[in-house]
C-alpha cells in the first residue's frame, strides 16, 4: 500500500485507523484494571516496585482483548472506511494474518506500557508520575517492533516505505494521548490527566 499517492488527511486516517487496536487497548485497560498486580508487589534491587499496582493481569488481559475486538469489528464491519480511505480491501489493507496483526498492536501497546513502568520505576517515579516522551510513545513503540518482529512485510507496507505514515503516526500519537487522558481524568478513570 503506498500511502504517498494519498492526501494527508486520508494518511491521518489511515494511520489512525490502522493504531486504532493499539490506541484503544489502553483504554480498555483502564477499565478492566485494578486487580492482580503483575508484580504480585515485588521489589526490584534497587528498593522499588518491579512495576506497581498500575499494572494488572486483569488490565493486561482486559486491555489486549478489548484491542482485538476493535480489531474484528474494523476487520470484519470496515471494508466500507477502508475502500474510502486507501482504495482498497480489508485484505490487502491488515494483510495475510490479520488476526495476528491486531493482536500484536493490542498486546504490544500494553508490553510497552508496561516496560515503561518497569523504567520509570527504575527512575524513581512514581505511580502518575509524568515522563512525557516516555508516556506518549512506549505503546505505539512496542506495538510497532512486536509488527516488525512478526511481520515485517505488513509493517514495511505502510509504514517503512514512506514518511508521510510515520510522520502523521508521531505528531497525531501525542495528540490523541493527552486528548484521551484529559477526558478520561474528567469522567474520574484516570487519577491524572497525563
Amino acid at each position: 500500500m503506498n500511502l504517498e499517492e494519498h492526501s494527508f488527511i486520508q494518511v491521518l486516517f489511515i494511520v489512525l485507523w490502522i493504531m486504532m487496536p493499539a490506541y484503544l487497548s489502553n483504554t480498555f485497560a483502564v477499565i478492566s484494571g485494578g486487580r492482580f498486580p503483575i508484580d504480585q508487589g515485588k521489589i526490584h534491587s534497587d528498593g522499588n516496585r518491579i512495576l506497581g499496582d498500575g499494572k494488572t493481569w486483569s488490565g493486561l488481559i482486559g486491555g489486549t482483548t478489548g484491542g482485538i475486538l476493535i480489531g474484528y469489528l474494523q476487520m470484519n464491519y470496515g471494508n466500507s472506511i477502508i475502500n474510502t480511505l486507501a482504495n482498497t480491501n480489508n485484505y490487502d489493507f491488515w494483510g495475510e494474518n490479520p488476526i495476528i496483526i491486531i493482536s500484536l498492536l493490542a498486546f504490544g501497546a500494553l508490553l510497552g506500557d508496561m516496560t515503561a513502568s518497569f523504567f520509570k520505576r527504575r527512575s524513581k517515579l512514581n505511580r502518575g508520575d509524568k515522563s512525557p516522551l516516555l508516556d506518549m510513545f512506549d505503546f505505539i513503540g512496542m506495538a510497532l517492533f512486536l509488527t516488525l518482529l512478526f511481520d515485517y512485510e505488513w509493517l514495511k507496507s505502510w509504514i517503512i516505505d514512506g514518511y508521510a505514515p510515520l510522520f502523521t503516526l508521531l505528531i497525531a500519537t501525542p495528540v490523541l494521548h493527552r486528548s484521551v487522558n484529559i477526558i478520561g481524568y474528567k469522567l474520574g478513570i484516570k487519577n491524572e490527566p497525563w
